[in-house]
């Protein structure tokens, strides 16, 4: 496993930083994410490898070609935007929380085009794929079908009740998807209808509301796939949240400092591959005491990771020690059971004080009116 993990780690440091290819960043991506799921060929599902798609955006200044290609968000204010968006779907495996495969592109490009880019890129394994409401659309389901693969996604109410056709009770039905009329459809797939079922749920859970789930699936067999099963399953869907949450938090992705659009791609996916590098250390570690890993400590362990690298830059020769004694570190860093559910938090954020007034209009025109009050200083 060390040999496997030191090559990805030459893979993701050393190679990410020169200028290659960005097909080529990609193509490594693949096969690290391949060498990932290889240390652990159980990490299924009833033989299906579980992956998440879910999606998000990252900051990018307006430097060099990048307002052209990644242009920033429209607002309903008259003031010029200035930060850029790059728009990023991302696929996680549910079982090691690796990324699998990623498809980038600008505001422009909706998130279900990028995320039929990567199903169609994940036919070579047997795949049941899970995602939010936003995903749950007749284009995701029939990328799905193309690529051999099954779907588990979320319905809104509405489009849940056109797809039964009468009111929505709990229950599981057998249902056939058509496509209407004016239904986005992916080019070069089938536009026969998908067949599946509707599972409508409702689920209860001590000091929180109920809730009612509206899930699509075309695994139509209700005996060898049962309702229960596949709702927590689907459960599941929110470690993309976590995982998202470390990229942009831990592996400091939330904002790229580039210069062109080719290098913020780039440094995006550089910084995938170093996040995959951090979950094949936990995956190690977590095989050798027969635990998940995502019952590890994802900061914790990239910190260890980071002092390793270190290490073995200067000390070659005692790799495998140093190796071995980070997975023993690792193996002791474990996320907290808690007994009691934690309270629901606010979705606000607490403003931090700055000593610099914000900066109203564009930069140009903020140093021209600094050039004024300085000549008449």
């Amino acid at each position: 496993m060390s040999d496997q993990l030191r090559s990805a780690a030459t893979t993701s440091y050393s190679d990410a930083r020169q200028r290659l290819p960005l097909a080529f960043l990609f193509e490594a991506l693949t096969c690290q994410a391949r060498r990932i799921l290889a240390l652990n060929p159980k990490a299924t599902w009833r033989g299906f490898l579980v992956s998440l798609l879910d999606g998000t955006t990252v900051r990018l200044r307006p430097y060099g070609d990048i307002p052209k290609t990644f242009p920033p968000h429209r607002n309903q204010a008259k003031t010029q935007p200035y930060w850029c968006l790059l728009r990023a779907v991302v696929c996680f495996c549910a079982h090691t929380g690796a990324v699998l495969a990623c498809a980038l592109g600008p505001l422009a490009l909706s998130e279900q085009v990028l995320a039929c880019q990567i199903i169609l890129q994940q036919s070579w394994r047997p795949c049941l794929f899970i995602g939010d409401r936003n995903f749950g659309i007749f284009q995701i389901a029939q990328t799905v079908r193309q690529a051999k693969g099954h779907a588990l996604l979320r319905l809104t109410e509405l489009r849940a009740r056109k797809l039964l056709g009468r009111s929505l009770r709990v229950g599981d039905y057998s249902v056939c998807w058509t496509p209407t009329p004016s239904t986005q459809l992916q080019p070069g797939c089938d536009t026969l209808p998908v067949e599946g079922r509707l599972l409508v749920v409702r689920v209860k859970r001590k000091g929180f509301r109920g809730l009612t789930l509206y899930l699509f699936t075309t695994l139509k067999d209700n005996f060898q796939y049962p309702l229960e099963e596949l709702v927590k399953l689907y459960g599941v869907r929110w470690h993309i949240e976590l995982n998202l949450r470390y990229l942009k938090d831990q592996m400091r992705l939330a904002q790229l400092e580039c210069k062109s659009a080719d290098m913020a791609q780039k440094e995006w996916v550089a910084g995938l591959m170093a996040y995959n590098l951090i979950r094949a250390a936990m995956l190690c570690a977590a095989l050798q005491k027969a635990l998940s890993p995502l019952e590890l400590s994802f900061s914790t362990s990239r910190r260890y990771v980071e002092i390793w690298l270190g290490e073995f830059y200067h000390k070659s020769r005692g790799s495998n020690h140093l190796w071995e004694q980070m997975l023993r570190l690792i193996q002791k860093a474990r996320r907290p059971k808690r007994k009691r559910c934690r309270p629901a938090e606010p979705r606000a954020q607490r403003h931090l004080r700055q000593s610099f007034p914000p900066l109203i209009g564009s930069r140009s025109k903020a140093r021209r009116n600094l050039q004024k009050y300085a000549q008449k200083s």
